[in-house]
Parts: C-alpha cells; structure tokens; sequence
C-alpha cells in the first residue's frame, strides 16, 4: 500500500488537473470505480493481517507495534472515509480545483498513515527475527 499510496499522491491526483472540464465527470466515476477494485480487497485484506497480527503474534512482535500497526491502520481508513470518498463525492459532480487540490492535501494523511505502517511492518519482521 506504501508504494501504491506514494503513486497516487505524487502523480495520479495531481494529473486531475489535466482531464479537463469536458471529460472530468465520467473520468472520475470510471477511476473511482476501478480504484475500488484495487484498493477495497488490499485494503480488507491489510485490515485482516493487522488483526490477526494484533491477536496472534502480538508477543512475538510487540504489543506496540501491533496496537501502533493497527492505529495507524484506523487513521488511514479513517481517513479514506472521512475526507478522500466525500472528495471524490464533490468530484464526480464536476471538476472543482479547489476540491481536487484539497483531495492532494488530505491525502497526504493516507501517504503518512501507510509509511509509517511500512517502517511498523519491518520493525515487527526485525524483532520477530531477532
């Protein structure tokens, strides 16, 4: 998810800007249902392994990093809920910069929560090694 979020943070919604007007109602309802597609069973399936995680290895890899797996993991699709959907909502009504670029900012949240969960995912594969 680190590696897809960067993606389209850094160039999938910044190019928004570059669809145009004309096409930008059926461009946004074909991307957000295609990025259901891909993000929705990554996500569910990222949500599953962090539980299992939290409630099975919890000693072999730290109740911190577990419990911090797992609020990170509540940012995130808090995130997604609270402010990406209702975004993508406005956007499929018609192309509003100020709302495209407010989509870009907030998804910086998204961008952060799945980094950190990245370095929590390799510091979880350091200590159950060690």
């Amino acid at each position: 998810m680190c590696g897809l979020i960067w993606f389209v943070q850094v160039v999938h919604y910044p190019l928004f800007a570059n669809v145009g007007e004309i096409g930008f109602v059926e461009y946004e309802r074909r991307h957000t249902r295609a990025t259901t597609w891909v993000f929705g069973p990554i996500m569910a399936t990222e949500s599953a392994t962090a539980l299992a995680i939290a409630a099975v290895l919890s000693a072999e890899v730290g109740l911190r990093l577990s419990g911090a797996g797992l609020a990170l993991l509540a940012v995130v699709h808090g995130s997604t809920v609270l402010l990406q959907v209702p975004t993508h909502g406005r956007l499929t009504e018609g192309y509003d910069a100020a709302v495209a670029a407010r989509l870009v900012r907030t998804n910086w949240i998204r961008t952060a929560g799945w980094t950190l969960r990245t370095i929590v995912a390799a510091a979880m594969v350091i200590v159950a090694a060690g």
